[in-house]
């Protein structure tokens, strides 16, 4: 177990490390293509960072060979989401309230607030008509997925034409592998993306493996490590990206990246659960669904009254709890 650790440490090192590189260099990105802070943490971050696990479902659910197989890209589809709307929200609150920030500066924006209230809205309706399909067959359900692909498209195409709010060049830290030019060409920032993408999409798939050596060292079943601990490993680049960009005093960065990947996240590996699957969920993932939701309503009236607050959301981590424990009982 000794090596697993070690493997299990060094993997997280990674993963960070790389997410370092990862925002970095998608700021610049955005910046120098005009996209607004706004599109650069729900698209161009969320998408890069999702990418991974979402690698992980289409490979589970096009090439699994039995239906065991397949009910891994289903778990991710809806373990995914649940982590980042408890443990990811949960983060930010976390690292803000304990930062030296706290005092002085704003949580969260009025117009992030606002997006972020929006895109709750998004995830809410999508996600419910997704858990919907879970629960009932017919024949016509794979043509379905269709739909989803469309809604994430229809989210893009909203978030790209957004007025670019890009900052200076002086506000950006520099590039980190040609930090001695003050405006680097753009194929240097899109090659450190590809590079940190590379990097912790490795980082992941070992930190994955020892997750499945530690579980049943702690007394975990599959199931439980399937759907209790690898969500919160594939979704890993996200919290981090929030760690990161929430110290460097970018909230609004960082609820970008989460709120994006998560409207990733309910679209599509649900599309591609959908195409590939029976798409029936089990009573542990509708468990997991509904705590999914009771986190989101719970953000959804925080901003709604306009109180959401890093106090306020440290408590989502609550949801995630309850829901270990319900995982007990269906175990």
């Amino acid at each position: 177990m000794g090596m697993t650790f070690f493997l299990f440490f060094c993997a997280a090192a990674l993963i960070y490390v790389s997410c370092e590189y990862f925002v970095n260099a998608v700021e610049w990105v955005g910046h120098q293509f005009g996209i607004s802070k706004t599109a650069t943490g729900t698209v161009l971050a969320a998408f890069g960072t999702a990418l991974p696990e979402s690698v992980v479902t289409f490979v589970a659910v096009v090439f699994g060979q039995d239906a065991a197989q397949k009910e891994i890209g289903i778990g991710a589809a809806i373990g995914g989401p649940l982590v980042l709307a408890t443990i990811a929200y949960a983060v930010i609150g976390w690292i803000f309230f304990n930062s030296k920030m706290a005092t002085s500066a704003q949580f969260i924006s009025q117009p992030v607030a606002k997006d972020l209230l929006r895109d709750q809205k998004w995830f809410m309706a999508i996600f419910v008509v997704k858990v919907a399909l879970g629960l009932i067959a017919f024949a016509y359900k794979p043509w379905l997925g269709i739909l989803f692909l469309v809604a994430y498209a229809a989210y893009v195409r909203h978030e790209l034409s957004r007025q670019a709010d890009v900052g200076q060049t002086h506000e950006l830290e520099p590039l980190k592998i040609r930090p001695k030019l003050a405006n680097p060409p753009r194929m240097w920032a899109v090659l450190q993306i590809i590079f940190a993408l590379i990097a912790i999409y490795i980082g992941s798939q070992v930190f994955v493996h020892q997750l499945e050596s530690i579980g049943p060292w702690l007394g975990l079943s599959p199931q439980m490590v399937a759907l209790l601990l690898a969500p919160v490993a594939t979704e890993l680049p996200e919290i981090l990206n929030a760690v990161i960009w929430v110290r460097q005093g970018k909230q609004d960065l960082a609820f970008a990246n989460i709120s994006g990947a998560m409207m990733i996240q309910a679209t599509i590996p649900s599309a591609l659960g959908i195409f590939f699957t029976p798409w029936m969920l089990q009573p542990p993932l509708v468990w997991a669904a509904v705590m999914t939701m009771v986190s989101i309503l719970g953000i959804y009236f925080l901003l709604n009254r306009g109180t959401l607050g890093a106090k306020q959301l440290r408590l989502f981590l609550v949801p995630y709890g309850v829901f270990a424990v319900g995982l007990i009982w269906f175990a």
